[in-house]
């Protein structure tokens, strides 16, 4: 057997890893629901309601013997487009482990997750990483206004297989 330190990275859904909720709710607080107002408690209660199959779900990515990285799939994502259902949200990737693609690894796990519950279309904002969804077969479909700050609107149409 490998040891942690050569074995490939795993994608690990945190309701099966309960452990790992206090470093993804720190990175989520931290990157993104700090600015929104919630407090870390409210993360954590979020981050515990994840479950195995349907929504929402959360994931970690394991390297190297840790936590390095987190994305889930959540009914919605804001609140001024209730229409738009479901979404991919909350990508982060730890800075010590970026650039080794394991933010696209994330974006995969979600877009199964929504197929294996029957999504076509899975929806996504975004204000730095447009880039990095359009190479993973996201479109841009607009703009959305998110805390007064307008970001780019993107959606997947799901294929029905891997490629």
């Amino acid at each position: 057997m490998l040891s942690n330190d050569i074995m490939p990275p795993a994608i690990v859904n945190i309701a099966t890893r309960p452990d790992l909720v206090p470093v993804v709710a720190g990175w989520l607080f931290e990157a993104f629901w700090r600015q929104e107002g919630y407090e870390l408690a409210d993360v954590v209660e979020a981050l515990k309601q994840s479950a195995a199959a349907g929504m929402p779900q959360s994931f970690v990515l394991i390297a190297g013997g840790e936590a390095a990285g987190t994305a889930s799939f959540v009914a919605h994502d804001v609140d001024n487009r209730p229409d738009l259902t479901p979404w991919l949200a909350g990508v982060f990737v730890a800075p010590a482990h970026r650039g080794h693609g394991y933010a696209s690894m994330l974006v995969k796990a979600v877009e199964q997750a929504a197929r294996q519950e029957g999504v076509k279309t899975l929806w996504l904002y975004t204000n730095s990483a447009e880039t990095l969804y359009a190479r993973a077969g996201w479109e841009r479909a607009g703009t959305i206004s998110h805390l007064g700050v307008p970001k780019a609107l993107m959606r997947r149409t799901l294929p029905t297989t891997d490629h």
